[in-house]
């Protein structure tokens, strides 16, 4: 599941990327939370809408628990960070922790269709850019389209509004099947 290039040390990883040819859909986080690391999973903090939102918005047929994560490519989806090698929250994380050149390669080497962040702060440093607003992006990353989601983490529940996860999943049902390659 996890082919990547002899370049990227998935063992340095947190939480391992979820990633081969053929996803419809990549999720990219800032991080993993303290929470997420120790439980070795992605959005794994009780609180954290992420699991049920998924399942809210039709994007996988059942509710799901974080430690279910490696299942999600038979739903064409796949998890990644922007910072793999530290955890916590944002304003903790060093600027060196941010790889978004090993992104760039994950998302040319598997080639999903698209690319959503889970939070600003994980666009804005995966695509190297300050200004972005929620939504579909009018440029593509690497040939797959972009979304940038409001993150569904407590901290940022204020925030949070699901109509664009909804708006997503929308697209991600319009695109055509494929088979993996």
């Amino acid at each position: 599941m996890n082919d990547l290039p002899l370049d990227l040390p998935q063992d340095e990883y947190i939480v391992p990327d979820v990633l081969q040819p053929g996803l419809k859909l990549v999720f990219c986080g800032t991080a993993p939370s303290k929470t997420s690391a120790a439980a070795k999973a992605y959005y794994a903090n009780p609180q954290n809408k992420f699991w049920r939102v998924l399942h809210q918005v039709g994007l996988v047929p059942r509710p799901m628990k974080p430690q279910e994560f490696q299942i999600l490519p038979e739903y064409g989806l796949g998890l990644t960070d922007v910072c793999k090698r530290f955890s916590g929250i944002d304003s903790v994380l060093p600027s060196e922790g941010f790889t978004p050149d090993e992104l760039t390669q994950k998302v040319r080497t598997f080639k999903p269709s698209v690319i959503a962040f889970t939070s600003k702060r994980a666009a804005q440093e995966g695509l190297q850019k300050k200004k972005l607003q929620f939504g579909l992006q009018p440029e593509t990353f690497e040939g797959a389209e972009v979304f940038v989601l409001p993150s569904t983490s407590p901290l940022a529940d204020s925030h949070f509004n699901i109509e664009h996860w909804q708006n997503l999943a929308e697209h991600i049902r319009q695109l055509p099947d494929s088979e993996p390659s």
